[in-house]
């Protein structure tokens, strides 16, 4: 018959080899882990960034249409004021004429902003 080796014993001389084996391989785990979860992060962050800056341009597009719709009565469509000196100041003074009138008619109605230079800040 075999000779009996008490289970605890096994446990003693197999327990210090599975530190040796088990500690690198989790410390890798672990820092893959890490790894990987910062560049999620920093994925997510630039999607983030880059859905802004989208917004923000098609704020702006849509701002320098209705500047242009607001311009253009006499349908001349060069982007010139209509009474034809085409004053870079006159635009802002109607757009916000507008929105003005806009927010005295309905004060939750959303507020018309021209901006200038909307976009990449970077």
């Amino acid at each position: 018959m075999p000779p009996v080796v008490p289970p605890f014993l096994i446990g003693l001389v197999v327990a210090p080899l599975a530190k040796r084996l088990l500690k690198p391989l989790l410390r890798g785990v672990v820092k893959t882990s890490v790894g990987i979860a910062m560049e999620v992060k920093k994925a997510a962050h630039e999607a983030g960034e880059n859905i802004h800056d989208l917004a923000a341009e098609v704020a702006a597009d849509m701002v320098a249409a209705q500047i242009a719709t607001g311009d253009t009565g006499a349908g001349s469509g060069d982007g010139q004021h209509p009474d034809g000196n085409g004053a870079p100041g006159a635009a802002k003074d109607e757009t916000a004429e507008r929105a003005r009138r806009a927010s005295e008619e309905d004060p939750r109605a959303p507020k018309i902003r021209a901006t200038a230079g909307v976009g990449k800040t970077s």
